[in-house]
């Protein structure tokens, strides 16, 4: 069989290199907006789409649930059938369904769209990230790395003030729109200076690990499962829909770990991973962690505007800081973690969290910006500060260097999946159902609850850190 020539090693300055960079940019800031803003857009397309609480989930929740279950497989087919080529159909196919999510005239087709949306995402998500993995000479390639982290956080950071403006001034369905102009900029940048590239390996012998449709299907449908449970039970209780939706979710837990158990090293996700005690506990305090993160922003933005009478724009800047405090603050927390290791940064950040929630709960109708929003979110925002770097740092730690990629791969999916079993499972909790979200005392009341319960799952990341996590002490061999 014929092999491809090996992908051409770009430099940073030149415009290959810088064309490159900007299609990788372009398309990571299509998934960061739309993750940022569609939170903010809920109160106004619940209304327009006379949606329930349960449609606002799946609006959230079947991106979500799209992007946790298949960002393995996007990035495993990368390696097999072209970074570049796998890549750009996920672009054009969140461009489509960007479109689609737009052009929406009720929350059933909304929330089909969304699904094929986050599908898009699995495709692209990884292949932003790998294509400049493969295409840069080693000696740019971190600073090529670097360049794309710095300008997908800026776009993060300026995400909620342009759709809280384009929502403000057009209409909530400008957010899913924009992506369209993005997206052609994306392919056109790609086409030109992205060169090809895959795992020569693993396209002659198709083998190697990651490739593993069973297991990703049995993933989705595990969380899908138990999302339904979760999601319909407000409003039907323990139906014979919600008890088939939770055992069937269940079953595909027992069934996902069994098949993975069988395939091996050549899994999505390796069993032995879960020898390393650090990797099962740090992706045990990803989800609890991204749980709270998930739930708060959810709430947050929709009582912002139907109890405290915010707009979409003011909605969107109130969570600014605490995205300016991850970029600036994420390299230093990740220097202090490698100084002192991971267990206190991992402790007290979640507990500083914790107090910026508490605080936030007193926020009401009227409320101040400066003097009852911001104080909260920027300790909510310090405290994630102290959790991310160095989380991500341990987890690549925890298990020997050939299961990096997987390894993060698979906390990056449990972040996911922490955040789309919260928003899930809140409005359970705290009562909140059908158009409640539209009641200001029934909101208002939900509000306080759902963030009751996030600083109890970050106080519980708090204790698991502070009894289980250690510094990483294995690498290269056999998970720790």
């Amino acid at each position: 069989m014929t092999t491809s020539a090996p992908a051409p090693r770009l430099r940073t300055g030149t415009a290959a290199g810088r064309g490159t960079l900007l299609a990788a940019v372009l398309a990571s800031g299509m998934v960061f907006l739309d993750s940022t803003v569609v939170n903010v857009a809920l109160p106004r397309l619940g209304a327009e789409l006379d949606a329930t609480v349960a449609g606002l989930q799946w609006t959230v929740n079947g991106y979500l649930l799209m992007l946790a279950a298949f960002v393995l497989l996007g990035g495993a087919l990368g390696d097999r059938f072209g970074r570049r080529r796998i890549f750009l159909l996920g672009v054009v196919w969140f461009a489509v369904a960007s479109v689609l999510c737009g052009l929406a005239q009720g929350t059933g087709w909304l929330i089909a769209a969304r699904f094929l949306q986050g599908a898009g995402g699995a495709l692209l998500t990884p292949g932003s990230l790998s294509v400049l993995q493969a295409s840069f000479h080693p000696d740019d390639r971190g600073k090529a790395i670097g360049t794309w982290s710095g300008l997908s956080g800026v776009s993060t950071a300026l995400g909620p003030l342009v759709g809280g403006w384009l929502i403000d001034t057009l209409s909530w369905r400008w957010i899913f729109f924009v992506n369209l102009p993005l997206a052609v900029g994306v392919v056109l940048a790609a086409m030109r200076w992205v060169p090809e590239s895959r795992d020569e390996a693993v396209s002659r012998t198709g083998g190697g690990r990651g490739f593993d449709v069973a297991g990703a299907l049995l993933g989705a449908l595990a969380l899908g499962g138990v999302t339904y449970a979760l999601i319909d039970a407000p409003a039907h209780g323990a139906s014979p829909a919600v008890l088939a939706a939770a055992v069937v979710g269940l079953a595909a837990v027992v069934v996902f770990v069994l098949v993975e158990r069988r395939r091996g090293d050549t899994a999505m996700l390796p069993t032995g991973l879960f020898g390393s005690r650090l990797f099962s506990v740090l992706n045990i305090f990803t989800v609890v962690v991204y749980a709270a993160l998930g739930g708060f922003t959810f709430f947050l933005a929709v009582y912002l505007q139907n109890v405290v009478g915010w707009s979409a724009l003011l909605t969107g800047l109130a969570t600014v800081p605490m995205t300016v405090l991850l970029l600036v603050g994420s390299p230093r927390a990740g220097a202090l973690s490698a100084r002192i290791g991971p267990r206190l940064p991992l402790t007290v950040g979640p507990v500083i969290a914790a107090a910026g929630l508490l605080l936030l709960r007193r926020v009401g109708p009227g409320a101040s910006y400066w003097t009852d929003v911001l104080p909260g979110v920027v300790l909510f925002g310090a405290g994630l500060t102290l959790v991310v770097a160095p989380l991500t740092t341990s987890v690549l730690g925890a298990v020997s260097d050939r299961f990096a990629g997987v390894a993060s791969g698979f906390n990056n999916a449990a972040s996911r999946a922490g955040g789309l079993l919260a928003v899930a499972a809140l409005p359970l909790l705290v009562g909140l159902s059908g158009t409640g979200y539209e009641q200001k005392g029934a909101l208002a009341d939900a509000y306080r609850g759902a963030l009751a319960w996030c600083a109890g799952l970050l106080l519980a990341g708090a204790l698991l850190a502070a009894v289980l996590i250690h510094r990483p002490r294995v690498k290269g061999g056999a998970p720790s």
